[in-house]
């Protein structure tokens, strides 16, 4: 399960843009980057354990 979250943790990181590169603050944020804030945490945060 563990190899799954690893292979869309490096899909995430090729298709989705990157949030902290522009500088988006988590206070303005739309409901959509609110979405793939949590999507790339919760994958990341199982790739990891």
């Amino acid at each position: 399960m563990k190899n799954i979250f690893k292979v869309l943790a490096k899909i995430n990181k090729v298709l989705l843009p990157s949030l902290t590169k522009n500088r988006v603050d988590p206070i303005k944020a739309t409901k959509f980057q609110f979405l793939l804030l949590g999507w790339r945490y919760y994958v990341t945060k199982n790739s990891l354990d």
